[in-house]
């Protein structure tokens, strides 16, 4: 039962966001070409977080040895 009330809420959600138009707010970012800028600085902070999150497993690593 539980399974055939989330398939059913998961395509009510799904119809609900096909409804949609387009975000006003995205379509005036990539007009001005500062949607790239979001995008760099976005991808900035996931590969400086990847970087220190590999730094840090690393040395714990070598305190649990």
């Amino acid at each position: 039962m539980k399974k055939i009330i989330t398939i059913l809420l998961l395509c009510i959600t799904s119809h609900h966001t096909f409804a949609q138009n387009q975000i006003e707010m995205a379509t005036a970012l990539r007009s001005s070409g500062k949607i790239y800028v979001v995008v760099l600085v976005l991808l900035t902070i996931f590969v400086v977080l990847g970087i220190f999150l590999f730094m840090l497993d690393k040395r714990i690593k070598k305190l649990e040895k």
